[in-house]
């Protein structure tokens, strides 16, 4: 891994003071509820203005799931925001009687539609590519997924941080990472999944 520094904080994505903020962003890029909403409040209405100038590859579709687009950040702290989808979540979870016995696997959950995993991987790749093309330095992403789209949080971190970490070489500008938690226990599964992927470095 390159020598980006990759920080796990809880905190609030809209008032992050970085290159860019990622926004869990849904098909149409109109904006909508969750992070998507309190972006766009955020930002106010000339992010929605400029969102709307991306051009639509299918009825109702300006972004598909995995793809990424870039704008400004207007009335936020952070110059840029990267608008990804998160494919939707389908399957059965089998949830974890302890969060200290848990396992952060594929054995959480069945009959998940194919091709799921390497699209919510894909926004982590695309996002970083847009940011090199960009010479963006800094970076923070929300939990993509884990909103209205139903991907549970102890699946949807490790693929995040195993997809972001194994693309940083490709962003040779990039110096600063983060993944910003909603919760104290959202913030506990991003540690877990970091000392599982990083081997408790």
């Amino acid at each position: 891994m390159s020598d980006v520094i990759l920080e796990i904080i809880k905190g609030d994505i809209t008032k992050q003071d970085v290159d860019a903020i990622v926004n869990a962003a849904h098909e149409a890029l109109q904006g909508g509820g969750g992070v998507d909403g309190a972006i766009h409040r955020a930002a106010g209405p000339a992010l929605l203005r400029e969102c709307k100038e991306i051009p639509y590859v299918e009825p109702g579709v300006r972004c598909r799931p995995g793809e990424a687009f870039i704008t400004s950040g207007c009335k936020l702290k952070a110059r840029h925001v990267i608008h990804t989808v998160a494919p939707r979540f389908v399957g059965s979870v089998t949830r974890p009687k302890a969060f200290d016995q848990f396992e952060l696997t594929k054995s959480l959950y069945h009959n998940a539609k194919p091709g799921t995993e390497i699209e919510l991987a894909n926004c982590y790749r695309n996002t970083i590519r847009l940011a090199a093309e960009h010479g963006i330095k800094s970076l923070a992403f929300c939990s993509l997924g884990t909103g209205g789209h139903s991907w549970p949080i102890e699946i949807a971190a490790p693929i995040a941080i195993k997809a972001a970490a194994e693309c940083l070489g490709d962003a040779p500008e990039l110096e600063l990472v983060k993944f910003v938690c909603f919760s104290d226990y959202d913030l506990s599964v991003y540690n877990v999944a970091w000392h599982e992927f990083s081997g408790g470095e």
